[in-house]
């Protein structure tokens, strides 16, 4: 759907923008019938070549994403770790990641594009030792991500990151989870094979 919003303020310029399934173009007051025709052709292909351009920016991202999750497989956990997919995914709320064992997917939410990469790097880690050791966050668990050199330094990153308010309503430690309670020194993990922040 196409709604056009005319204005007498606006002298020359036209844009637009989407507002939910709506296409909202933004014009000149005045325009003709037929000028306003060519003006919202010309607007909704500028929205659906950005859209191309945005999808194709999130698959390239996404197969470096998956790319450095081999790497990271190699590197700490002797490539065993083998995950069907690894995506980004818009903020979770309480997760800054996600690991599902039995179609072997590893979601990473958005909101760690700007960390350094060793956090990501850990977090990344801390997913695929999900996928070599069945129930949760047990000490043959934590004994493979800690494989990983960087992991108490990038646990204490994201536990200074929640706590600047970065991840709304994620309070470190304050899982109610059995897992976390029981794992001294590890903020913010869940045990459904989930990371939290």
């Amino acid at each position: 759907m196409v709604e056009i919003r005319r204005s007498t303020r606006r002298r020359r310029t036209v844009s637009a923008r989407r507002e939910g399934e709506t296409v909202v173009v933004l014009m000149p007051a005045g325009l003709s019938a037929q000028q306003e025709s060519e003006l919202v052709a010309e607007m909704i292909e500028k929205l659906e070549r950005a859209d191309r351009r945005a999808a194709q920016r999130s698959a390239r991202s996404d197969d470096e994403l998956a790319r450095r999750t081999a790497e990271l497989s190699v590197q700490w956990l002797d490539g065993r770790a083998r995950p069907s997919s690894v995506r980004w995914v818009p903020p979770m709320r309480t997760r800054w990641a996600s690991c599902t064992p039995s179609d072997r997917t590893i979601r990473v939410s958005e909101l760690l594009r700007g960390v350094p990469p060793y956090v990501l790097d850990y977090v990344l880690v801390h997913e695929l030792a999900h996928l070599l050791v069945a129930g949760g966050h047990t000490p043959q668990f934590w004994e493979q991500v800690r494989r990983y050199p960087k992991t108490e330094r990038a646990l204490g990153y994201l536990e200074a990151y929640a706590a600047v308010g970065r991840l709304p309503g994620a309070v470190p430690g304050m899982d109610s989870d059995p897992d976390v309670a029981s794992q001294p020194g590890v903020p913010g993990w869940d045990g459904e094979c989930e990371a939290a922040g």
